[in-house]
């Protein structure tokens, strides 16, 4: 019909309006509860767990960083072995530069030895004895003079280390702060003026020599008597 009124939109929301829902949609209540439960400082058993233990994902890193380790040390002491001058120069001079392949086996056993000590580490979810280990690899590898192998292992050391100093200093002021709200309300229990039992019941009791008469008010009595 011409005159009639224009036909209501069955199909549904626009896009204009679907963008505003998008842009504007408020949070959900479980999202809002779980921010909130985010947010909320975490309690002295919680970071007695944090230290004492690390989390999924440094037990990850250190999982996954251990075999590129090892894998990184045979590859490392392969190439200086290939490299290595002979040991004497063509005039029959012994060369300084020369290093004996002994040292480095000892070297690759040490640094395979660094690798099995993180992947240890990892699996027992040692934070500090990861940090440290990784650090000690990655100073290897780094004395060695392949920088890009061993910069890092040693930026990920310096991370846990940190992580691991933060986490102790939390768990010792919180532990710090308890302690002191603690003796504040014992101090306030302990100013707080108490009643005795004397005071509150001292109107009904009656003094000691109050139903007691004396000798002469007893003879005065009997003569009355008489």
């Amino acid at each position: 019909m011409l005159g009639g009124s224009p036909p209501e939109n069955s199909q549904g929301p626009t896009l204009r309006d679907r963008l505003r829902n998008l842009v504007l949609k408020p949070l959900e209540v479980d999202k809002v509860s779980t921010d909130k439960a985010v947010s909320r400082p975490p309690s002295i058993d919680e970071l007695e767990a944090d230290v004492r233990s690390a989390n999924d994902k440094e037990r990850l890193i250190g999982l996954v960083a251990a075999p590129f380790a090892a894998a990184i040390g045979i590859l490392v002491i392969s190439a200086l072995i290939v490299n290595d001058p002979p040991a004497r120069l063509k005039n029959g001079q012994i060369d300084t530069l020369h290093v004996g392949l002994s040292l480095y086996y000892d070297l690759g056993a040490v640094i395979l030895a660094l690798s099995v000590l993180m992947l240890v580490a990892a699996m027992w979810r040692k934070r500090v004895y990861l940090g440290i280990v990784m650090a000690l690899y990655g100073l290897a590898i780094f004395n060695l003079h392949y920088w890009g192998f061993g910069v890092p292992f040693i930026l990920v050391s310096a991370w846990l280390l940190v992580r691991a100093f933060r986490l102790q200093r939390d768990l010792r002021e919180t532990t710090e702060g308890n302690r002191s709200r603690t003796g504040v309300r014992q101090k306030a229990d302990s100013g707080t003026p108490r009643t005795s039992s004397s005071k509150i019941n001292g109107r009904y009791s009656s003094p000691t020599g109050a139903g007691r008469r004396s000798p002469a008010s007893k003879a005065k009595s009997k003569q009355r008597a008489r």
